[in-house]
């Protein structure tokens, strides 16, 4: 994050701006509306800034620009056709230690002005750090169109409950859901339908079915949740939600930061990730912790990377979670062998190659695999094996060893669906040696059968 985003209260404070065009003006009226005590330095007023001085007031100074006119502000504006006198307000800010922003100067900015989506008191900021203006402004119009002017009555509405609310619920998990229920339900609808009278009636209801259980402890629940391979927009809509309504984040060493950073921010952040042959937390202990937690009364998000189901020991926890009466959703990701394939152009099925598909773990078993051979080498299939990498030669060797040919397509992919993607592909005779000379590193995915031979015709993502 480039930026710290701040929202400041200007009411009442001093605010200096130098400049009178059309982008002057701009600023200056968001400075008002504000509620700012502004002082423009400018020559002479432009029509623009004419037009707000009859809806505002505010001090003009047609005198050049002097130190004394940064004194007690503590905001800064240079937008000014005159970049002399830009530079000069920037010298003096510097010197007063008065932060200020430079239109269209990034360098001399101690901070940015963001596009903003105002539903007051609901008010969104979008910035890029001055990098990409039109993406911002594509992104603005986007979630003006998406988000109702009501939503700024709703907040209000809402804060005019807050004091009482916090008053009436002390304990800070039970309240997050108060509002949860409030902001989620038919009090909301009513509010964003300007039905206010049956807003009113439905909040006092909520307030004393509430305020008559303020004893009673907050009910735990667990969100088994598959992140899908590692491309956060393969998230479902369902996990996205749930993820902004845990308390707590059990997650994996497959779950990246870009996932991970749509998780609420207040929730805590646990992890008990496993790598082979270290396994810090035995699995028995994660599924133990997911009962404490869930006792406890939070909402305990369990993210795993794929899908939960899929090799992911989903149907481990959730045993253990039903045998012990807790609470349990379970949301499918899209699992390893489905998006990586997908992106690395390789299709597990296809008329004239494959008319199925069968996923396996290459994990080794006192030095030795365990794979039904049999059942793997059969025409027209194609075989996805999963934590195969460090297997990678056995697992060639015994392809050839059971009767598969020497010449079979077949593939390996390094951090499937990521920006680090790789692809190696080669046969079965090929594969380890490719793939030992690339350096690929887990997690990885090993794909056999025809199907691979159509990668170099139908390979779209480029990482």
């Amino acid at each position: 994050m480039d930026h710290l985003p701040i929202f400041m209260d200007l009411r009442g404070k001093r605010t200096l701006l130098v400049g009178d065009g059309v982008m002057a003006a701009r600023k200056a009226d968001l400075l008002l509306r504000s509620g700012s005590d502004l002082t423009v330095v400018a020559p002479a007023l432009g029509s623009e800034m004419l037009t707000l001085k009859e809806q505002y007031e505010f001090k003009h100074q047609s005198r050049p620009l002097s130190e004394g006119d940064l004194q007690g502000c503590v905001l800064a504006f240079g937008s000014s056709e005159d970049e002399a006198l830009n530079e000069q307000l920037y010298e003096f800010a510097k010197r007063a230690a008065i932060p200020v922003n430079i239109s269209d100067k990034t360098e001399s900015c101690d901070f940015i002005m963001p596009a903003l989506v105002d539903r007051s008191p609901l008010t969104i900021a979008i910035s890029s750090g001055g990098s990409s203006p039109l993406l911002v402004r594509q992104l603005k119009a986007r979630f003006e169109t998406m988000i109702p002017a009501a939503y700024g009555k709703l907040a209000e509405f809402a804060g005019s409950y807050r004091d009482r609310i916090k008053l009436s619920i002390p304990d800070l998990t039970q309240r997050r859901r108060f509002w949860e229920t409030m902001v989620d339900g038919p009090v909301a609808e009513h509010v964003l339908s300007n039905q206010m009278e049956e807003a009113e009636s439905l909040m006092h209801k909520l307030l004393q079915k509430e305020e008559g259980n303020s004893e009673k402890e907050p009910v735990g629940e667990v969100y088994l949740v598959g992140t899908g391979p590692g491309d956060p927009d393969l998230l479902t809509f369902k996990a996205l939600r749930l993820m902004q309504r845990a308390d707590v984040v059990l997650y994996d060493r497959l779950i990246g930061d870009g996932i991970l950073n749509l998780v609420r921010r207040d929730a805590d952040r646990i992890y008990v990730g496993k790598r082979r042959d270290d396994h810090a937390i035995s699995q028995s202990e994660i599924s133990n912790m997911l009962v404490r937690l869930a006792s406890e009364g939070k909402r305990v998000l369990r993210l795993k990377g794929g899908d939960p189901f899929i090799f992911g020991r989903g149907g481990e926890e959730i045993e253990t979670l039903s045998e012990q009466g807790i609470a349990f959703q379970v949301v499918p990701g899209v699992t390893a062998a489905a998006g990586c394939a997908s992106y690395a152009g390789i299709p597990l099925t296809h008329r004239d190659h494959a008319q199925s598909c069968i996923f396996v773990t290459g994990h080794q078993k006192d030095g030795r695999l365990n794979l039904n051979w049999e059942a793997l080498i059969q025409p027209h299939q194609t075989v996805v094996i999963y934590m195969g990498l460090m297997s990678l030669q056995s697992i060639t060797e015994g392809f050839i060893e059971h009767g598969a040919a020497v010449d079979t397509p077949a593939a390996i992919i390094e951090n499937g669906t990521k920006a680090g993607q790789r692809v190696v592909t080669g046969s079965l005779t090929t594969l380890a040696d490719a793939a030992a000379r690339a350096g690929i590193q887990s997690p990885a995915l090993i794909i056999v059968g025809s199907v691979v031979s159509l990668r170099e015709k139908l390979s779209w993502f480029a990482p």
